[in-house]
C-alpha cells in the first residue's frame, strides 16, 4: 500500500515524535510498502533515502501565507503520490491531511505522542486515533474521541535504524544519568534539588544530564548556586545518548508528564538501573515497575530516597539492571510496524474488497 507520513520536520533533535515517525517509515519500507514523508526536511533525509523512503518538501509553518501554500502543496503531493494511508504525526498535519480529503479516499490516521497538549483535541479528526499507551487512549477517550476508532500501539525502539551503536564513555564517580529535554515537564528542576540530598550523602555521586531545550539557562543557573554545582554536568544533546545510559549507575526520568517515552526503552536496552516517575504511560514502559523503580512525580525528597537506596544497594542495583533488559523483544519496531498496518488494513478493508471484487468480476467476463 502507499503510506504517506506527514510531521512538521525531520531533525535529529532527539525528538521523540519525529523518531517514532522514521522508525515506522523505514520499517514498512522494508515489509514491502511504497512509503513517503511529508516534511520541511532534516538530518534523517540521508536514512529515508537509505530506505527508498521519498520525501516531499513541506513548510507547516502556523502563518496565514504560509499555511494556505502549504494547503496548495500538500494536495499536489496527494496529487502526485496517490495515498491509500496519510498518517499524521503532528497537528498541523493532521488538520491539512483532513481539509485536503474532499472526495478523495484516502484514509488518514493520527497518531497522538503528547496527549497532555491542548492541540492534541485536534488529532480527533483521524479515521482511526493511534495512541501510544493505555494513559493516552483512556485520556483521549476522555476528551471526547470515540472509543471506537482509538487503538493502541505501545512504542518500541529495539532495532531501530536511527541507532547508531557508540562506545561507552568513562563517567566520573557515583554516576546518576537522565537523557531529557531540557524543560519543566521533565523535572529537571526536581532532579537537581533531589541531587543535593543525594550528594551531601554520597558525596563521591555525579549528576550527568543529557538533552537540551528552552528552559537550559534556568536550570543551569539553579545548578550553580547549588552547593553541588561541580558535580552536576550538562552534556547537552548527544545523537546516541546510550553512550552515558551504559556508563552509568543509575538512570533517571523525573518526568511530570509522559505518554511514553522512548528514553526508558533505550535504557532497559543499555542495561540501567531505572527510576522513574508514576505518571502517565511511564509505568507502562517499565512493566509496571518491574523493569524500573517508580516514584511519585514532584517528589524530590522521594527521589533522592530512590537514588540513594540504588546507589548503596549493589543487589537491588543489579536486580532492576537484569530485570529492565527482560522482555524487550516487544518493543522491537518490527512489532510497532507490523501492528500499525494491520490498523491500516483494518481502515482499507472495505475498499480492499471492492477491489478484489471488481476483479473477480472481471475475470469471470
Amino acid at each position: 500500500m502507499n503510506i504517506l507520513h506527514i510531521a512538521n520536520h525531520i531533525k535529529q533533535s532527539g525528538n521523540g515524535i519525529v523518531n517514532v515517525m522514521i522508525d515506522l517509515a523505514c520499517e514498512q519500507s522494508m515489509l514491502g510498502h511504497k512509503v513517503a514523508v511529508a516534511s520541511e526536511g532534516g538530518e534523517y533525509l540521508a536514512l529515508l533515502r537509505q530506505h527508498n523512503i521519498e520525501h516531499y518538501n513541506l513548510d507547516q509553518t502556523r502563518k496565514p501565507m504560509q499555511m494556505l501554500q502549504a494547503f496548495f502543496h500538500f494536495q499536489n503531493i496527494v496529487r502526485r503520490f496517490q495515498p491509500d494511508i496519510i498518517h499524521a504525526h503532528m497537528m498541523t498535519g493532521a488538520l491539512l491531511s483532513r481539509y485536503s480529503k474532499g472526495f478523495r479516499k484516502y484514509k488518514i490516521v493520527t497518531h497522538v505522542h503528547n496527549e497532555f497538549q491542548k492541540s492534541a483535541d485536534y488529532m480527533k479528526v483521524g479515521d482511526t486515533v493511534i495512541a501510544v499507551s493505555q494513559a493516552v487512549a483512556k485520556s483521549m477517550a476522555n476528551r471526547g474521541v470515540n472509543e471506537r476508532k482509538l487503538r493502541v500501539v505501545l512504542n518500541g525502539t529495539i532495532g531501530s535504524k536511527r541507532n547508531q551503536r557508540m562506545e561507552g564513555i568513562s563517567l566520573k564517580g557515583r554516576s546518576i544519568v537522565t537523557v531529557a529535554g531540557l524543560n519543566e515537564r521533565k523535572g529537571i528542576a526536581d532532579l537537581i534539588e533531589a541531587f543535593n540530598i543525594v550528594s551531601g550523602q554520597c558525596p563521591e555521586s555525579e549528576l550527568y544530564i543529557v538533552g537540551d531545550g528552552p528552559e537550559k539557562e534556568r536550570f543551569k543557573t539553579m545548578a550553580t548556586q547549588s552547593s553541588s554545582r561541580n558535580r552536576i554536568h550538562f552534556e547537552g544533546f548527544q545523537t546516541d545518548p546510550k553512550k552515558y545510559m551504559s556508563s552509568s549507575e543509575v538512570f533517571v526520568l523525573a518526568s511530570h508528564k509522559d505518554p511514553f517515552p522512548l528514553v526508558l526503552l533505550e535504557a532497559r536496552e543499555s542495561g540501567c538501573a531505572i527510576i522513574a516517575t508514576d505518571v502517565d504511560g511511564i509505568p507502562e514502559a517499565l512493566d509496571f515497575g518491574n523493569s524500573g523503580m517508580l516514584v511519585p512525580p514532584k517528589t524530590p525528597d522521594k527521589l533522592a530516597e530512590a537514588i540513594l537506596n540504588m546507589l548503596n544497594d549493589e543487589e537491588l542495583r543489579e536486580k532492576y539492571k537484569r530485570s529492565a533488559e527482560q522482555g524487550l523483544d516487544f518493543y522491537k519496531v518490527e512489532r510497532v510496524a507490523k501492528e500499525t498496518i494491520e490498523i491500516y488494513e483494518d481502515l482499507l478493508s472495505d475498499k480492499y474488497r471492492m477491489i478484489s471484487r471488481r476483479e473477480e468480476m472481471n475475470g469471470m467476463e
